[in-house]
C-alpha cells in the first residue's frame, strides 16, 4: 500500500451543508429545511449527521438569507461545535457551492482538504456513506454517493410533441445520484473556475461540474441507501416520518444491546 504524506493525513474534512433553496414546490411560505420531521428541523438532521462523524472536522452551512436568523438560532440552541460558518447562498445550487468555495478559500483551507457537499434536504444520510466518501478521496479526487437503480432507465428524444425512446442503457450501470458529493478542495475549486467561464453553465449538482469541466478526473461511486431520500414536496413527508421512526427504533435497539453488554461484563 502506498504510504501517504503526513500532510494528507492531517488534511481537514469539511462538510458543506447546502440549505439555501427556498423550496417553492414544497411551500412558498414555509421553507422545507426548517420543517420538522420527528420534532427536529430537516436542516438539523443533516448537520447532526456530520457532527456525529468522528472524521469530519468542520462544517459550513450555506443558507437562504431569508432563513439565516432562524438557522443561526437553531445552531446556537443545539450547540453544534463543528459549525464554523453560516453564510448566504445564491439563487441556484451552483451559486451556493461557489459561495462556500470562496468562503473556504478566504479562510485559508488547504488545497488537499476533503470537502463533502451535502443537500440539507437529504436528512437521513448514513454514516457509512459519509465514511465511504472520506475514504474514497484517499484514492480519487472526487466521489459521489449513489444508489443503484432498480428500474430500467430510458434515454429519450423529441419526436414532434412527444418523447420517444432513443436507447435503453444497461441497468447494471445506472445509479441515482445522492449526496454527499466529495472532492479535494483544489479539484472542485478548479472545476468551478473553468465552469464560471461558460455562459451555459447550469449544473444541478457538483459531480456534473467535475465530469463536464475536468473530464479526465474520475468520480468514484460510494454506496448510498434507500433512506437517503431528498425531501422535495409535502408528499415526501410521510416517507420521511417513517424513516425517522425506523432510525429511532434502531438506535433504541443499539442502546439496549449496549446496556446488556455492560451488564454481562460486570
Amino acid at each position: 500500500m502506498t504510504q501517504r504524506d503526513d500532510r494528507e493525513l492531517e488534511a481537514p474534512v469539511v462538510a458543506v451543508v447546502l440549505a439555501a433553496g427556498f423550496g417553492t414546490r414544497f411551500d412558498p411560505d414555509n421553507p422545507k429545511q426548517l420543517v420538522s420531521v420527528d420534532d427536529k428541523p430537516i436542516v438539523c438532521w443533516s448537520i447532526e449527521a456530520f457532527e456525529q462523524n468522528p472524521h469530519v472536522t468542520d462544517t459550513i452551512v450555506v443558507v437562504n438569507p431569508q432563513v439565516r436568523d432562524e438557522v443561526e438560532r437553531l445552531v446556537d440552541e443545539a450547540g453544534y461545535p463543528k459549525v464554523r460558518m453560516i453564510i448566504d447562498g445564491g439563487a441556484e445550487r451552483a451559486d451556493s457551492t461557489a459561495a462556500a468555495l470562496q468562503a473556504l478559500g478566504a479562510a485559508g483551507i488547504p488545497p488537499r482538504a476533503k470537502l463533502l457537499i451535502h443537500d440539507a434536504v437529504r436528512p437521513f444520510v448514513e454514516q457509512s456513506s459519509i465514511d465511504g466518501c472520506i475514504t474514497a478521496l484517499d484514492e480519487f479526487e472526487a466521489a459521489t454517493v449513489a444508489f443503484a437503480s432498480t428500474d430500467t432507465m430510458l434515454l429519450t428524444e423529441d419526436l414532434g410533441d412527444r418523447k420517444v425512446v432513443r436507447s435503453v442503457p444497461d441497468r447494471a450501470n445506472m445509479f441515482r445520484a445522492q449526496t454527499p458529493q466529495a472532492f479535494r478542495f483544489e479539484t472542485i475549486r478548479r472545476a468551478y473556475e473553468l465552469a464560471s467561464r461558460d455562459p451555459d453553465f447550469h449544473p444541478t449538482d457538483d459531480t456534473r461540474v467535475v465530469v463536464d469541466y475536468l473530464p479526465d478526473v474520475p468520480v468514484a461511486i460510494v454506496a448510498g441507501s434507500r433512506t437517503n431520500m431528498k425531501i422535495t414536496t409535502r408528499d415526501d413527508l410521510p416517507q420521511a416520518e417513517q424513516i425517522s421512526l425506523e432510525i429511532r427504533k434502531r438506535l433504541a435497539r443499539e442502546r439496549m444491546h449496549q446496556v446488556f453488554a455492560q451488564v454481562r461484563e460486570q
